[in-house]
């Protein structure tokens, strides 16, 4: 990749370990069987792992200099897509897979969290194994409680259980980032919570985290008359702050907020 110029607005930064990137799709417990939706193809170098265990690959690169090098490599299992992820609707996405579908890729930072909520609307997908920012998956793996427990971290726990695999150090990638970077892999399951409106119960969340040090009360006064949710909750309840809440918690909230 010597002659390539790396895009500072594309979060460009490259992976060629080989033993690392087999870690990645073992990770993934890619099979034969399995297809797979890769978002950032960049060189290459996760790509063809992913064509050689998986039954299909669908690689997504917005980068469209790097077109001629990547379909150079011959892969007969990838599709590639030259084009931004998050122009595509979510519908047509699932459409290339004829079954359900897990994602591997090396994501970049700057768009990591809107990539993340985009997939998580997928009724296809079977799991994420993700190259994330250290701190971002230490974020969405964080615990009721701790400092790095957000909104995030609930809206992971909706879809499904999150758990860092390995830690990637810096000079790992070229050219070299500030921080390092971890793999997050999250099993999805849909049927945690049945009847719960995933999109109302993002903003809920959020709207609960909006100002950490503000109680459940001051938070979603934004959002409901606070005379109507005094009278549905308790105020030991509306006393707390959104990070001392479990998922479970958030879940029984909305319920009853939501309750006419």
């Amino acid at each position: 990749m010597s002659e390539f110029v790396f895009k500072k607005k594309y979060g460009q930064n490259f992976l060629s370990d080989k033993n690392l990137l087999n870690a990645i799709a073992d990770d993934a417990g890619i099979t034969k069987d399995t297809e797979v939706l890769e978002i950032g193809a960049g060189a290459g170098s996760l790509t063809s792992v992913l064509d050689e265990k998986a039954k299909k690959v669908v690689s997504f690169e917005i980068d469209k200099d790097l077109q001629d090098k990547l379909e150079s490599l011959g892969l007969k299992n990838t599709k590639f897509v030259f084009g931004d992820f998050m122009d595509f609707d979510m519908a047509d996405v699932e459409k290339m897979f004829k079954s359900k579908f897990k994602v591997v890729a090396n994501l970049p930072y700057y768009i990591t969290t809107p990539i993340i909520m985009k997939l998580f609307k997928s009724k296809k997908l079977e799991s994420l194994t993700i190259m994330v920012q250290k701190e971002v998956a230490e974020r969405i793996c964080a615990q009721t409680g701790e400092k790095d427990y957000g909104s995030l971290s609930v809206l992971a726990k909706f879809y499904g259980e999150s758990k860092i695999t390995r830690i990637v150090k810096r000079q790992m990638f070229f050219p070299q980032p500030n921080v390092d970077s971890a793999i997050l892999h999250i099993d999805i399951d849909r049927k945690k919570f049945d009847g719960v409106d995933d999109e109302e119960f993002l903003k809920f969340v959020q709207n609960c985290f909006a100002m950490k040090r503000k109680t459940l009360l001051n938070n979603l006064g934004k959002i409901y008359q606070k005379e109507e949710i005094k009278n549905k909750l308790d105020e030991k309840t509306l006393a707390k702050r959104a990070e001392a809440l479990s998922l479970e918690e958030f879940v029984e909230l909305y319920k009853k907020c939501n309750t006419k």
